[in-house]
């Protein structure tokens, strides 16, 4: 979605729709949790996304009890684990793209060797 077509809200909407003040969200902004955009003018405007990570932040504070520091290391977290999730995606379709175009697994490199032909549990031993 391009800049124009993002939603855009003020601090005062915010506060209100969040039942938060306008310093608690100054203060997460200092602490480098939220980073509302800006108006030509300075004024700070909280994108769907930035909304969306209040959310989040609001949930693990008032609902679990976190405090501000495990609030940054969780958020952190969730930006890794994010990251590594893309990238084993991506490496997951390039294995997929590899083995379709040779035509399968060879044999001595399945996880589970087939069974051999003509054999019976029991029988030859």
């Amino acid at each position: 979605m391009s800049e124009r077509q993002r939603r855009f809200h003020m601090i005062s909407w915010v506060a209100e729709q969040y039942d938060i003040h306008p310093q608690t969200l100054r203060l997460y902004e200092r602490e480098g949790l939220l980073q509302p955009s800006r108006s030509e003018g300075n004024t700070r405007l909280y994108d769907d996304l930035t909304c969306e990570r209040l959310e989040y932040i609001l949930t693990l504070t008032r609902d679990l009890g976190v405090n501000l520091a495990g609030v940054e290391v969780i958020l952190r977290m969730k930006s890794r684990i994010e990251v590594l999730e893309r990238e084993v995606s991506r490496l997951s379709a390039l294995l997929e793209r590899e083995v379709a175009g040779r035509g399968g697994v060879p044999r001595a490199h399945a996880l589970a060797p087939r069974p051999r032909t003509g054999l019976v549990p029991g029988e030859g031993e």
